[in-house]
């Protein structure tokens, strides 16, 4: 099972915590759970409960050392097994390493008679008997509703609830209750009265046809969180929450310069390039050559010996490696050596939120010096300005914090000038580099202006430039500052 690591940069309580484990949690919590109490997560079906509740044991017995148990009410041990066995959970070998308890007690509504006095003394015990018998450190009751599910009298259920918790507590037992989303409530039988330590809600809906998951802290007492909607995932590896976001804007920076490829733009910005780490932005037209001047980029990085990541939304990867070959670049050299991998999908095919978890996982899995982003405006065809730009500041957030350097496109309609294209992202970017293609005495003409260049000397000129055999070539101009 992929071990997934947790972010150290987390905010330190008054009170211990015990990490999820599961990617991005953490970082909204704070560095997870509170330790020795319970944590009440509710939603809809389907909105990932109990998967939430499984990750949370597996991870606690894999990363942290923490035995745990699941006490299931609905689903049967074996469904639990097989429902999870394609996240990479074995949790087979966790049972017989005597690490992990399923217990399940199904229980059906309509058999319930009530009759004299109802207590769970005997789920006490029951549990009691578990917890002593691996050491164990986590439970999850998933879901809790059913053990109350045939009875009317709310007096019972609510002084049963208080005892509930109160044992957990006292076995300082760090906890996770699911319960199903209420009518006006955020459970069935208000269990966020009782459970006041932490509440988090998860939801599942579906708008223009497109799924989205979303958490939210509710309330976390004694603790900062992140108090946001964040939309999480269900993947190959278990849950992924997203965004993850440095809010505090510490991330490292260099003061190394890459090259861009061509010589005379490097010379626009100072000689050396652009700074390592930073987002660049081109803009233009069609026609204008971006994908060509993006692709001088990776040929620059992977001729350093550096990986070079081409996420690409328009055309296939065999369609960019040709196509460069007519201005002198060799791209499919590098992809054969390993150094470029070129990713092209349609914005289409996923959510935004999915195309940001696949964006993660590939920069993880291939260790990026470089990534090349063309172009961002396909993703207007899957959400709005406010979400795109939203998608795009969570992947510059991620990649400064990685000192990873990025290189994106975007498409300005030949209406508009160039500086004044709305693709909602522009000031993300520490670098801008417009193209443009204009008629001049019968004939276009390419021409590029850096708009913008942060923490350096750049050049100020309006330069042209030809695109051929050898490659992009920008003109010399007399006169001008630079």
């Amino acid at each position: 099972m992929p071990r997934k690591k947790s972010s150290s940069n987390t905010v330190h309580s008054e009170f211990p915590k015990a990490l999820t484990g599961i990617q991005g949690l953490d970082e909204i919590t704070g560095g997870g759970l509170p330790r020795g109490r319970t944590t009440l997560v509710c939603g809809s079906p389907g909105c990932g409960k109990t998967l939430l509740g499984m990750e949370f044991l597996v991870r606690g017995i894999v990363e942290s050392g923490e035995p745990g148990i699941m006490l299931a009410f609905e689903e049967t041990a074996e469904e639990l097994t097989q429902n999870v066995r394609s996240l990479g959970f074995d949790l087979d070998r966790l049972i017989k390493d005597n690490k992990l308890i399923l217990d399940t007690i199904p229980i059906e509504a309509t058999e319930f008679e009530e009759n004299g006095e109802y207590d769970l003394e005997g789920l006490f015990v029951r549990l009691g008997d578990s917890i002593d018998t691996i050491g164990a450190k986590r439970i999850v009751l998933d879901t809790i509703e059913v053990l109350f599910g045939g009875l009317s009298n709310q007096g019972i259920i609510r002084s049963e609830l208080r005892r509930l918790f109160q044992w957990l507590k006292d076995r300082n037992m760090t906890s996770i209750v699911t319960g199903e989303r209420g009518e006006g409530l955020l459970t069935r039988q208000g269990l966020e009265e009782y459970v006041s330590d932490c509440v988090i809600l998860l939801d599942h809906r579906v708008n223009d046809q497109m799924s989205t998951r979303r958490l939210r802290v509710v309330k976390y007492r004694g603790s900062m969180h992140g108090t946001n909607e964040f939309p999480f995932l269900i993947e190959q590896h278990g849950l992924s929450v997203l965004p993850i976001t440095s809010l505090k804007l510490e991330h490292k920076i260099s003061k190394e310069k890459i090259s861009t490829g061509v010589p005379q733009l490097d010379e626009m910005f100072g000689g050396e390039g652009v700074y390592r780490g930073s987002t660049v932005l081109v803009t233009g037209g069609v026609g204008t050559g971006k994908t060509s001047l993006v692709s001088h980029f990776a040929d620059a990085a992977c001729r350093h010996g550096e990986q070079a990541l081409y996420f690409a939304f328009e055309e296939s990867s065999p369609q960019i490696m040709r196509n460069m070959k007519s201005i002198g670049l060799s791209l499919d050299k590098w992809v054969n050596k390993g150094l470029l991998h070129i990713l092209a999908s349609r914005p289409t095919l996923f959510g935004l939120e999915s195309h940001l978890v696949n964006f993660y996982n590939a920069v993880k899995t291939h260790h990026p010096k470089l990534v090349i982003m063309d172009p961002i405006n396909d993703f207007l065809s899957i959400g709005s300005t406010r979400e795109v730009k939203a998608l795009f500041l969570r992947m510059v957030d991620f990649l400064k914090s990685q000192q990873i350097t990025l290189v994106c496109t975007g498409l300005s309609a030949p209406s508009e000038p160039a500086q004044e294209a709305e693709i909602g992202v522009s000031s993300l970017a520490d670098t801008w580099i417009l193209l443009s293609n204009r008629e001049f005495d019968g004939e276009h003409q390419r021409q590029l202006y850096i708009l913008k260049s942060r923490g350096m000397a750049h050049s100020h000129q309006v330069r042209g430039y030809t695109m051929n055999h050898r490659g992009w070539q920008v003109k010399e101009v007399s006169g001008g500052n630079r």
